[in-house]
């Protein structure tokens, strides 16, 4: 019986040192026949979870700009030092007293709290708890504290040239709509001015309608706005022939958020004598706070690949850890370092994060450190259930929504995407065929044509889920 059972645990062993030789084999026959590569380089690491060693490895102790990737470390951080019950709040108080049953002789203050899911629907919420509070009017000053992070509006190293698109808005502890508008363009009659709708509804911006309803002659539709001035006046040109919607960001999402505010609060009858800036003191009376969990946060930032949520879970690392008033992204960085060298294990010395969002151009890790991150998250079931239930499926939903439609990776494989210029990565879990976890890092890096890269990353995890 002994004997028998030695024989049956060689057998077992042998047959997964042919699996991983196979699995081994097929990908270094990939990498060496693949045409993207020839004209690019990659970095790949592929560990079994449940086996717990590594499978496969190459160039993966190279430096690579991540690309959004980079979200992973974030959020693996994120929940293990902020926890999943985190709340960002948003809140009003006042100073002063209500007289007359109606009037501030005081200022109210609006406070932000960093929410990058704060929308429409939620500034209601508070425009009603001014309002029934029975103050209409303010002999004071409506003050927003957007004291909680430093004046850095864009992350280090962000292109300029991104603005005005809606993946790059303008960071502020006060953001309305991810800081952006939706522009819908409706056409009308053959050669009148389409009809332009704006949400939210504001007094911050203008719109500047130069299009024509189907006239082909006026060229492309075009929807933007005059950012090299820094204005907010939204232009629309061109030929208009079916309804369409553009998102843009606005100049100053902290200003777009205090002027929305203002004029909300006089839609509904609110008198307001002043806006500007400054600081809550201590004393004020709280009148309503907005709050909002990690989890959603959490889930757009990997599921669509958010920049704005990302960055917004950067900064609450540092609000979290920091005495200071005002943080800065270099304090966020001390914490992604710290988290670094003490729980991943790696020295930050040896890599560059300068953002949470992988926006940024000074980003440089291996696809080893990433592969750290994947198994931190999960050797701790409370941190890996929300991190993996996040990630995108391969041909289901998020970014991963038009990839891997069949094959044994279809719905097999969770994982984050990242793609800037020149750059395509892949990162995250695939269930094989025997039903071992393993965690995969591919890095694609001066790439000129990104949908080469990304069939490059679907075959491996085709290999993989065998």
């Amino acid at each position: 019986m002994k004997r028998t059972g030695l024989v049956l645990i060689s057998l077992i062993i042998c047959c997964c040192t042919l699996a991983a030789q196979s699995i081994a084999g097929k990908l270094d026959a990939l990498v060496s026949s693949e045409k993207v590569l020839t004209t690019s380089e990659v970095g790949i690491s592929v560990f079994n979870l449940t086996q717990g060693k590594q499978m496969y490895a190459y160039q993966d102790k190279k430096l690579y700009r991540p690309a959004s990737i980079e979200k992973v470390i974030t959020s693996v951080t994120a929940l293990a030092e902020l926890r999943e019950y985190y709340l960002f709040n948003t809140r009003i108080a006042y100073t002063g007293t209500i007289v007359q049953d109606s009037i501030l002789q005081g200022d109210l203050y609006l406070v932000g709290g960093f929410d990058p899911e704060f929308m429409d629907e939620d500034m209601n919420k508070l425009i009603e708890a001014v309002h029934n509070s029975g103050i209409r009017c303010i002999q004071g000053s409506l003050i927003a504290d957007v004291s909680l992070t430093d004046s850095i509006y864009w992350g280090a190293g962000w292109s300029w040239d991104d603005t005005p698109e809606a993946f790059q808005p303008y960071l502020s502890p006060l953001m309305l709509n991810r800081g952006c508008v939706n522009v819908t363009v409706i056409p009308t009659s053959k050669g009148r001015k389409p009809k332009i709708e704006v949400i939210p509804e504001s007094d911050y911006y203008t719109v500047c309608n130069l299009a024509q309803s189907y006239a082909p002659q006026c060229g492309k539709l075009k929807v933007t706005r005059n950012w090299l001035d820094n204005g907010n006046t939204i232009c629309v040109d061109g030929n208009a022939n079916y309804r369409c919607t553009k998102t843009l960001n606005m100049y100053s999402s902290k200003d777009f958020f205090l002027h929305t505010f203002a004029y909300r609060l006089k839609e509904t009858g609110i008198s307001i004598q002043s806006v500007r800036y400054g600081i809550c003191p201590d004393e004020a009376t709280g009148m309503y706070t907005f709050s909002r969990p990690l989890e959603p946060v959490l889930k757009r930032a990997l599921k669509k690949s958010d920049n704005l949520s990302a960055e917004a879970m950067f900064y609450h690392l540092a609000i979290s850890r920091s005495r200071k008033k005002n943080v800065g992204f270099k304090d966020a960085q001390e914490v992604i370092h710290s988290f670094m060298k003490h729980e991943i294990g790696r020295n930050p010395d040896n890599y560059s994060i300068v953002d949470g969002s992988g926006v940024s151009l000074y980003n440089y890790i291996s696809p080893d450190l990433m592969m750290e991150y994947l198994k931190y998250a999960y050797a701790y079931p409370e941190i890996f259930h929300t991190f993996y239930e996040a990630l995108p499926v391969a041909g289901v939903d998020g970014t991963l929504h038009y990839r891997m439609k069949q094959g044994k990776a279809y719905r097999n494989v969770r994982a984050k995407t990242g793609t800037v210029t020149g750059i395509s990565s892949l990162a995250g879990y695939v269930k094989a065929g025997n039903g071992d976890m393993l965690a995969f890092v591919i890095i694609n890096q001066n790439v000129l044509r990104g949908k080469e890269a990304r069939a490059f990353q679907d075959k491996i995890c085709e290999i993989l889920a065998h």
